[in-house]
């Protein structure tokens, strides 16, 4: 991925909602120009959900979600019906299609409150209104549209616009710094790193100290020192990867602010203050406790992974006794989180903000300590203070 491709994680996403048949894939491939879904008169033909990044104009990057019907029923429905559930917590704007011939019913309104509930944004609109004389019984509010005739389409793309265009920008770490200041960055490139590539948050950083007037210095770890010594003024602040916090610290100077790209992730997604209560859970865990360590993507775990191998290994050396560990990475994360004494998630980078943040929110629902990859590293090195210095006070974004 280059650094002018907007990430899965940063697009706005527009998930579409409703029974089986309403429409829901037809309005989709309609409004985006694209066979995005299957298009079928037989019920059911969307089992799973769907997702396709695009440009959509006017709208810009975002990514559409199709989901199976709401009132699927069955074993296998039942399965579908859970799977369009959990698509809410990856969106960023729902969209409930409605079929004209039948109108809203309990299914419809089930899917509001569940809108509601999650104080998610969303649209209704009545698909198939060309069957309606005169648009007869579409509710006040409501947008109508014949994907069949082809209209009302331009309407429901401006109405959606004005909830992407809500969102605002947000720095990475350009508020940490002044133009013309330097921010070197410590970046592993060991077997773990993708071959001929950056990951995601090393790239945001460089794009954000760049968009901000600064210097990125990147360096790999036995450079670091020399890289700081090298330098007539000292970096503003010097980044590194988790899995090398200790060796960052040992080579940075006290003076020099010190965080991870990790730490940059929880700010930046609006959960540091949440990750550092959650992280003091360690000091009082015990023998047998379950911990969940969860990874929005589905990487190859690599043989010395950070988080089945090495995170573990670091808390069962920290706390002297052994935990029942369990993983989750992906759209896998548990609804019931019953029984755990603490979740230790990834950066994120690769899910939305609102997806984080809904899990962190089930941890908080079902009292369960919830902190991330960086800050668990940086507690258990023993320098998780330091690691906030570089913040200047600035929490959350």
């Amino acid at each position: 991925m280059s650094l002018n491709e907007t990430p899965t994680a940063e697009r706005v996403h527009i998930a579409f909602f409703g029974r089986r048949n309403a429409g829901k894939s037809s309005l989709i491939n309609a409004v985006t120009g694209q066979e995005v879904s299957v298009v079928s008169e037989t019920k059911g033909t969307t089992t799973d959900p769907v997702s396709k990044s695009m440009e959509l104009f006017p709208l810009g990057p975002v990514v559409i979600l199709d989901t199976p019907g709401y009132d699927d029923e069955g074993t296998l429905g039942t399965l579908r019906v859970r799977r369009t559930k959990q698509t809410l917590n990856r969106s960023d704007i729902a969209v409930l299609v409605v079929d004209s011939s039948v109108g809203i019913q309990d299914c419809e309104e089930e899917l509001l409150r569940l809108f509601q509930e999650k104080n998610l944004p969303f649209l209704v609109v009545w698909n198939k209104v060309d069957l309606l004389p005169n648009g007869q019984g579409i509710l006040a509010g409501h947008l109508a549209v014949s994907t069949v005739q082809g209209t009302g389409l331009e309407e429901f793309k401006t109405a959606l616009g004005k909830f992407v265009n809500v969102r605002k920008p947000r720095p990475f770490l350009a508020d940490l710094i002044a133009p013309g200041e330097t921010v070197l960055f410590v970046m592993p490139q060991d077997g773990s790193a993708p071959r001929a590539r950056l990951i995601l948050p090393q790239q945001m950083a460089i794009r954000d100290v760049l968009d901000a007037g600064g210097r990125a210095l990147c360096v790999q770890p036995p450079e670091c020192a020399g890289a700081i010594a090298s330098l007539k003024t000292p970096p503003a602040i010097v980044v590194t990867d988790s899995q090398v916090f200790r060796e960052a610290a040992a080579a940075t100077p006290a003076e020099i602010p010190l965080t991870s790209f990790s730490i940059l992730l929880a700010r930046y997604k609006g959960f540091l203050a949440e990750a550092l209560r959650g992280v003091e859970a360690i000091s009082r865990l015990k023998s047998g406790d379950k911990i969940l360590i969860a990874e929005g993507c589905t990487h190859h775990r690599q043989c010395n992974d950070i988080g089945s191998v090495k995170i573990p290994n670091l808390l069962r050396k920290k706390c002297g006794c052994d935990f029942d560990f369990q993983f989750s990475s992906g759209n896998g994360f548990p609804e019931d989180l019953e029984g755990l004494s603490l979740v230790i998630h990834c950066g994120g980078c690769m899910i939305s903000d609102r997806e984080l943040l809904s899990r962190m929110k089930a941890a908080q629902d079902q009292n369960v300590p919830f902190t991330n990859y960086g800050i668990t590293l940086a507690w258990l090195n023993g320098i998780l203070p330091r690691a906030l210095t570089g913040l200047r006070g600035k929490t959350e974004c």
